[in-house]
């Protein structure tokens, strides 16, 4: 098994070497976009050649539009039925299989496709998958090659490549968060004012195998309370349109007085979180992310609380809300301070990561 410092000290020996590797990277979901941007643009710059594609699911093709990158979309996203869900993988395997047959990949790498795995099982391409979060559902005897998690990630039965299991320092959220550029106008595009108390609520992925009904209830417990409160202001961002839909429909009366403000397009989710005061999740990466800038997070998640997240909780950097009365015990309206040291650290996860990807190549 392989460490983060381990991987951190692999040469760049396949360049050395005037050999360069395909990689193949497939954009499963919209927190994939930001994550990979910088993982793209290191292969690139050293020399070797990216292949991307994408699933035109939740706010990955908008998100592809707004960082300006170019890729193959290929399949959608068939809802939360679980019958569905499998077709729908079965489906778009097969479209990757038909595109990536004639190419000569020398590894697939995804944080989650499980699409590109059964396409890499049946073409014979040793695949990456990289993780943070250990209880995904993996698909029995279809493994990938290597899983690659974040070092706080303990061993388990659930994390079985056929290979190896490598990890990296820092968070997922580490290898993008330092670069992001600050964007003055999100505020104003927002329509927010400067005695706002800016509360961002990202409801929960209730088409994740993961989901559990409880978070819902949180979700409702949570607008309730904020929509009552004063001098706030909600930033609300459902995952599809699906879900935009039944938001509006139960907080129309809100959204019309813009208490709750849903933005029309996908917006650049870490300038978002830097503007905010505060960030109410039913997700993962935006929890991560705002705990990565050092902004106040509340979790509503109440699916089975992850490693990453344990830890993040032991170091006072995420709060656990369990249950309806922790919502006015544990939230803390208040305008914070906004510093722009957090994001300026150097964090290694990228040249870790990045590593890990070619030293598997060679």
């Amino acid at each position: 098994m392989a460490s983060g410092n381990e991987m951190g000290k692999t040469s760049d020996r396949n360049v050395k070497k005037g050999v360069a590797r395909r990689i193949w990277i497939d954009l499963d979901n919209s927190p994939h976009v930001p994550f990979f941007l910088p993982i793209i643009e290191d292969l690139r710059k050293r020399g070797h050649e990216v292949i991307l594609t994408a699933r035109d699911a939740y706010q990955v093709r908008e998100l592809l539009d707004l960082y300006r990158l170019p890729c193959k979309v290929i399949g959608r996203h068939y809802g939360k039925n679980r019958a569905a869900k499998i077709l729908g993988t079965g489906i778009r395997a097969t479209q990757l299989i038909l595109r990536m047959f004639h190419e000569k990949i020398d590894l697939a790498v995804s944080h989650g496709s499980r699409a590109q795995m059964l396409c890499g099982y049946v073409l014979g391409i040793p695949t990456l998958l990289i993780l943070d979060y250990e209880y995904i559902a993996m698909m029995g005897f279809i493994r990938p090659n290597w899983i690659l998690v974040p070092e706080i990630i303990p061993d388990s039965k659930e994390l079985k490549p056929k290979s190896q299991v490598l990890r990296y320092p820092g968070l997922k959220e580490d290898v993008y968060v330092p670069r992001f550029q600050l964007n003055p106008s999100v505020g104003s595009q927002l329509g927010l004012d400067e005695d706002d108390i800016v509360v961002t609520v990202r409801p929960p992925a209730v088409e994740a195998h993961y989901h559990n009904p409880e978070a819902e209830v949180l979700l409702d417990a949570a607008l309730n309370f904020l929509t009552q409160s004063p001098h706030v202001r909600v930033i609300l961002l459902p995952r599809n349109e699906a879900q935009a839909r039944t938001l509006r429909e139960t907080w129309g009366k809100w959204i019309s007085s813009h208490k709750i403000v849903v933005p029309e397009h996908a917006i650049d989710g870490i300038n978002l979180i830097w503007f905010s005061d505060l960030v109410v999740s039913g997700g993962g990466t935006m929890n991560r992310e705002a705990a990565a800038l050092g902004v106040p997070v509340y979790s509503i998640f109440r699916g089975k609380i992850g490693a990453v997240d344990r830890q993040l909780q032991r170091e006072g950097r995420l709060i656990l809300i369990e249950n309806a009365e922790d919502i006015r015990k544990k939230i803390v309206l208040a305008r914070r301070p906004k510093s722009e040291e957090k994001k300026r650290e150097d964090r290694p996860a990228l040249g870790a990561i990045v590593d890990g990807i070619l030293k598997i190549t060679e």
